[in-house]
């Protein structure tokens, strides 16, 4: 638990500091369409049976952002709140897996032409909540796991938009019992995410 406070502390320390070093800070959202990973029906630890690979529904997400120009290539703190859901079929009927986490990516980014650039970085997530309305869910494996963002971006003066991709790295799995039956899920997010941001700062170009 101390890890993951130093960790999550030193992380928001640093978007502070680059959001007073350099160019940019602002505020930032989203919209997400997201699924998580497989449900399984297991007799044992060691047997499973996939069982539903999910469908995807739509997520939202809201934070803060930091940005350091270095020339062409720019880096980007950014602590983000994340709420994602994804729909299962279960014995008891079709039920949504809903997921809220603290994000944390940190993206290098670079500019290609105009208002137009590329980026990718790991994203740090600690996982706050996960449940089954109505089903007696045990809390995910480990509450804080690692992912990854790539995507492009637009700015046009204070406002920018992104799309970006990303996808938990951490296996990081969920049990629970619905009807007498074992189930375990794997939590980890899959995103195609569409931003706006707006800058609170001047840009310094």
């Amino acid at each position: 638990m101390k890890k993951k406070i130093l960790l999550l502390t030193a992380t928001f320390l640093f978007f502070l500091i680059s959001a007073q070093a350099q160019s940019s800070f602002g505020l930032k959202g989203g919209l997400s369409y997201n699924s998580n990973g497989d449900l399984s029906e297991f007799t044992t630890e060691a047997n499973s049976i996939i069982k539903d690979k999910g469908k995807g529904k739509s997520g939202y997400n809201i934070g803060v952002y930091g940005k350091i120009d270095l020339g062409n290539l720019y880096i980007r703190p950014e602590l983000v709140y994340t709420k994602t859901t994804s729909e299962y079929e279960l014995n008891s009927g079709n039920q949504d897996f809903e997921l809220s986490k603290i994000d944390a990516p940190v993206l290098l980014g670079f500019e290609l032409i105009g208002p137009l650039s590329v980026f990718a970085g790991p994203s740090f997530q600690y996982i706050l909540d996960n449940n089954i309305n109505g089903i007696d869910f045990d809390k995910v494996e480990n509450e804080f796991t690692m992912g990854l963002n790539i995507g492009a971006s637009l700015e046009f003066g204070r406002l920018g938009i992104d799309v970006r991709y990303e996808r938990g790295l951490n296996e990081n799995e969920a049990k629970f019992v619905s009807n007498n039956t074992n189930f375990k899920l794997d939590t980890r997010p899959e995103q195609i995410i569409v931003n706006l941001s707006f800058s609170l700062t001047k840009s310094n170009k």
